[in-house]
């Protein structure tokens, strides 16, 4: 073009070939919508699903593919997606591998609103569901049209450990599909494909974000076929992620298997402590030697969230508990999980899942990155508001 552009047309397009000699040790931030083309041929090739060019900002840039990138290294397998919650994750997955008769397993302990968005499946779309008992894979009936296992190990709540490797060995033999949430495990604890499981789901909004600040969730998966089902189903929901998200967590992952270890040794110890207080009937914490699944964590885990759960005695009624979580000064009333706060939720009785074995109230705790003896003098003081 001969003529000098006007300043206004300069503005609007700007030399977008200009390069940087920049070297930084971040992910920089690439945010996009349009992505253009050099020729129509081009254009018209265009493959939605091929990671290996960029199509639409919806479908990534090169900040959300390098955050799967870092995701699918973590669990040692070629394929993760973004999605934009762990709810979001759990519902594309099972939207993209359950049809109309098919049949899906879920533990008695389960998530539960990933258990909500499955019951609107069975009443809309004629998904069967079915529970069992994660910790008596024995018990595990496979009908012709099961399709899926799912599997929450532990419990976000009650901490049951499921016994993965025998509930896959089960699923694999007639041919179901194993997908696991394992959040809890945050890609540090459990080797989940090496176990059997066939998806992985997780919240990335938990300890891989660490701030309190983030909604995502993420799926990874070994098998090119799973995944090609699984990433046509997010393209037609339009399910994607934004870039200043992505650098969130890609600036935390460094260090959050730090912060995972220093706060699992944290809320082993007050877990310890809390098993001496006699208003407690149980403490459901699956690295305690004689908790409830203790043996199959310790065979399958190599470390342990700081999210637990303790039992208060029949006799504690509802009304003392709520009085003893409100006069937590360093603990949060607040749901999720994973940041530096520490947080402490109550369950009521009925609010509880399937197979819960327990008479009394349950309290849920998140150990944060507070000094842990702070915490316990705390939980101390807390606990002296249940003598009046």
């Amino acid at each position: 073009m001969s003529r000098k552009l006007s300043r206004w047309t300069q503005l609007v397009q700007p030399d977008f070939s200009q390069k940087t000699s920049l070297k930084s040790l971040t992910t920089p931030v690439e945010r996009a919508s349009t992505v253009v083309f050099d020729t129509v041929e081009k254009l018209r090739k265009r493959d939605w699903l091929d990671k290996n060019q960029y199509t639409y900002g919806l479908l990534g840039t090169p900040t959300t593919r390098k955050l799967e990138e870092q995701l699918a290294m973590i669990d040692g397998v070629p394929h993760a997606m973004l999605l934009p919650s762990g709810l979001s994750a759990i519902s594309t997955t099972l939207l993209a591998l359950l049809k109309s008769g098919d049949r899906v397993l879920m533990p008695s302990n389960s998530y539960e609103p990933g258990l909500t968005f499955l019951r609107s499946l069975q009443s809309q779309f004629h998904v069967e569901l079915d529970f069992y008992d994660p910790a008596h894979p024995e018990n595990l009936v496979i009908k012709e049209n099961t399709k899926l296992l799912w599997i929450e190990t532990p419990g976000s709540v009650t901490m049951e450990v499921a016994d993965l490797p025998a509930l896959a060995k089960i699923a694999h033999a007639h041919g179901v599909l194993v997908a696991i949430d394992a959040t809890w495990a945050a890609g540090i604890a459990l080797p989940a494909f090496e176990l059997g499981a066939d998806i992985v789901i997780q919240a990335l909004t938990k300890y891989q974000s660490g701030g309190s600040d983030v909604m995502m969730g993420s799926i990874t998966v070994e098998s090119d076929s799973i995944y090609q089902q699984l990433r046509e189903m997010q393209i037609k929901l339009g399910l994607g992620v934004s870039p200043e998200d992505c650098h969130l967590i890609l600036r935390s992952l460094p260090h959050y298997p730090l912060r995972y270890r220093v706060q699992d040794q944290s809320a082993r110890t007050i877990a310890a402590k809390l098993q001496q207080q006699p208003l407690i009937e149980a403490v459901l914490h699956p690295a305690l030697p004689g908790a409830p699944g203790h043996n199959i964590w310790a065979r399958d885990f190599s470390a342990a969230a700081s999210l637990f759960s303790i039992v208060f005695k029949p006799e504690i009624t509802q009304v003392q508990i709520d009085r003893f979580v409100e006069s937590l000064q360093l603990f949060h009333l607040g749901f999720s999980w994973g940041g530096a706060v520490s947080l402490a939720i109550p369950y009521l009785r009925n609010q509880m899942h399937a197979g819960y074995a327990y008479e009394g109230c349950l309290v849920r705790f998140y150990i944060g990155l507070e000094d842990t003896q702070d915490l316990i003098t705390d939980l101390e003081q807390a606990f002296q508001t249940l003598d009046n």
